[in-house]
């Protein structure tokens, strides 16, 4: 009888010098507890490991929320678990955590590492669902209302250094843009159709990007004139193109790239809805968080919470924003524009 023939195996991509470039070659990085000492000595030079995600304000947050054990809690958007896993840790024994996240791709991968430091379904469930969805999501937990609801609103570094989801300009990749790559239409589509009225409020609107009118102008005669735009670098080439060295070009990018991801993924709406539906997900005495990354999401927080407290809906609101400090900011400069806001449930 013949023996079967040994399973080839896997090597590892091989890149080209003495350091990494690509996403996928960054193999130490992707492998964070074989290769710690490595992982390490990345944070600590202020740069977040490929495929992992630093938690902002995380200190702040925890100050905020007061978990204690026993308590429920709600991270709506769960990413890659950093809050989640400090607020499980504080709400044992007997707390539990609903962790909900619209992401198919990194969800399940969230969940494994949280199971692993030992969470099981009794402390920690997971849903796959837009954080407008949480009544839904509490109802089919059969949780009546949450002690903590914690949302940060900031996209993921996995999703921001993973060229293939097309979120950054830095390496090309899909002009894609999408939280769910299953739902919607990609950045690319969006960018083939809207006018050029529609473009320059979209412009405004999403990424308070003051020549707005002008970056669409040359947005549409681009599309125009030559090939569609489908990649990342073809936009990123586009606005610097008609973005005068003295308006900062990288800067112009990152906000149409802003501003085409909000609309993409209805961020603004989704937004709204959960704010909405927010007061009555929440026991009394309850708290929640919030963490926002540009004045569009954080100016419908800031006059959610008055409104709830002029409602009576909120016992306390945060007055002034909590930034990360300045520490952090050196340590992961990806923290800088975070803003958090917090209230009480009357």
């Amino acid at each position: 009888m013949n023996d079967p023939a040994p399973t080839p195996r896997k090597r590892r991509v091989r890149y080209s010098g003495t350091h990494p470039r690509r996403f996928a070659e960054k193999y130490k990085e992707h492998d964070p507890q074989r290769y710690a000492a490595d992982v390490q000595k990345i944070i600590a030079s202020g740069k977040t490991p490929a495929g992992t995600h630093r938690p902002i304000c995380l200190r702040e947050v925890l100050q905020v929320l007061a978990p204690q054990p026993g308590e429920t809690a709600v991270d709506a958007t769960l990413g890659y678990g950093g809050h989640a896993l400090e607020l499980l840790r504080a709400l044992q024994p007997g707390g539990r955590l609903l962790g909900l996240d619209a992401d198919p791709i990194e969800l399940p991968r969230t969940e494994a590492r949280l199971r692993a430091a030992g969470f099981l379904p009794e402390s920690l469930c997971v849903r796959r669902t837009n954080f407008a969805g949480l009544p839904q999501a509490l109802a089919a937990e059969g949780i009546p209302a949450a002690d903590i609801i914690l949302a940060d609103l900031g996209v993921s570094s996995m999703q921001l250094d993973n060229p293939d989801r097309g979120f950054s300009f830095k390496l090309a990749g899909p002009l894609d843009l999408r939280l769910n790559p299953l739902r919607g239409q990609p950045a690319s589509a969006l960018l083939a159709a809207i006018s050029e009225p529609e473009l320059t409020a979209l412009l405004a609107e999403n990424a308070d990007e003051p020549r707005a009118a002008a970056l669409a102008r040359a947005l549409c005669a681009a599309r125009a004139q030559g090939p569609p735009i489908l990649t990342t670098t073809a936009l990123a080439r586009a606005v610097r193109h008609a973005t005068p060295p003295s308006n900062d070009p990288d800067t112009a990018v990152r906000r149409v790239f802003q501003a085409l991801r909000i609309a993409v993924n209805d961020e603004f709406s989704a937004l709204e809805t959960f704010l909405r539906h927010l007061p009555a997900c929440l026991r009394p005495g309850a708290r929640v968080a919030i963490l926002t990354f540009h004045s569009g999401e954080d100016r419908r927080v800031k006059k959610s919470f008055q409104a709830g407290e002029r409602d009576r809906l909120y016992a306390r609101i945060s007055r002034e924003v909590i930034r990360p400090s300045p520490e952090e900011i050196r340590s992961n400069p990806r923290a800088s524009s975070a803003k958090l806001r917090w209230a009480v449930r009357a």
